[in-house]
């Protein structure tokens, strides 16, 4: 097979910042694949995430979005109750 045809390595690298960065780091956890790595930098969740098409990286792009959004409202929810 020539280099032409085979597929190239695509990543893409998420910071976002949160109140509970550690919270919500490890809310994602479970659903992260061996395919992506997530760090928590002070305020900042990093996730790294590497696919060999861009089809599959832009799909799992948006799967991880979804999910941060998700645990990042749960992270809020609970930070809200416990300060009530």
């Amino acid at each position: 097979m020539s280099e032409a045809c085979e597929e190239q390595r695509h990543e893409a690298t998420l910071s976002t910042t949160h109140d509970d960065p550690g919270v919500v780091a490890a809310a994602l956890a479970p659903d992260n694949t061996d395919a992506m790595t997530t760090a928590v930098d002070g305020d900042a969740v990093r996730t790294t995430i590497a696919r060999e098409g861009a089809g599959g990286l832009a799909a799992s792009v948006d799967d991880y979005l979804v999910n941060l959004t998700v645990a990042d409202a749960v992270s809020e929810t609970a930070r809200d109750t416990d300060n009530s």
